[in-house]
């Protein structure tokens, strides 16, 4: 598996402190099943990281990893923040996009309203960039509004689902609107968002497997990631059936009023 959202490295955000907990975040990780996992430290302006500062830990954590023959890869990423996105210069936002292709990781508002939400995601678009959406289903203001996230899926941005987030993890409401996604073909990612080896730990298959979305894991967990890390054209979503995922005959948001 390619897990495209973690926070493995030391001393940088909310992840581990210290580069033992990293080891034994990515030990986890492997033991997973996982055999490329990106570091996706957050840029914010409480973690207001780098590119510069990002390179150098990846580096010592995989020369850690092949020392102790861990079969795992970290890649370097970021998960930008929407309100550091005007502040970063467009020389530094390409160097922080997934892998060599041209998408960058961004996580919404958590807040239940933010102007120009969908304005400031197009806009990206408009200057190169390709847009890959941190757990929208954690973000209040779609929610409120699910066509505007069904509208920028049409726009071409895609989705990053967290797999905790399908079995419940973050709250029933959470796990619901993921699945209400999963209904519409919305989620085009599941990465495991992970902190830490215990308590939010690396690992998508046995959640996959709980939703009902096992059919979907190569396709969500390696097809897809392998092209975003890539730069090359996304695969189409696979025609198959997901036990327990029933379509809805019309707009799921509509319900939702």
């Amino acid at each position: 598996m390619i897990d495209l959202h973690s926070h493995v490295l030391p001393g940088i955000d909310d992840g581990p402190e210290t580069i033992e907990g990293s080891l034994a975040l990515a030990r986890a990780a492997a033991a997973a099943g996982t055999r490329v996992l990106v570091a996706t430290p957050h840029v914010s302006w409480h973690y207001p990281n780098d590119a510069g500062t990002i390179a150098p830990l990846v580096d010592e954590l995989n020369a850690r990893l092949a020392a102790e023959e861990v079969a795992l890869e970290i890649r370097a990423g970021a998960e930008i923040a929407m309100t550091r996105l005007i502040d970063i210069a467009p020389a530094e936002l390409r160097s922080l996009r997934l892998g060599t292709g041209p998408w960058l990781l961004v996580e919404p508002p958590f807040a239940p309203t933010f102007a120009g939400l969908d304005s400031i995601l197009l806009d990206l678009q408009r200057h190169g960039h390709s847009v890959l959406l941190a757990h929208p289903e954690r973000c209040q203001a779609f929610h409120r509004d699910p066509q505007m996230l069904s509208s920028l899926v049409r726009a071409g941005v895609l989705t990053s689902i967290t797999a905790g987030s399908l079995v419940g993890r973050f709250g029933g409401e959470v796990r619901r609107f993921a699945l209400g996604l999963a209904r519409e073909g919305l989620i085009h990612n599941v990465a495991s968002d992970a902190h830490d080896d215990v308590r939010r730990p690396p690992g998508t298959a046995a959640e996959l497997r709980q939703a009902g979305l096992e059919p979907l894991a190569g396709w969500l967990t390696e097809q897809v990631p392998d092209a975003i890390l890539g730069g090359a054209e996304i695969p189409p979503r696979p025609a198959v059936e997901l036990p327990g995922i029933e379509p809805v005959r019309r707009a799921w948001w509509r319900r939702r009023h």
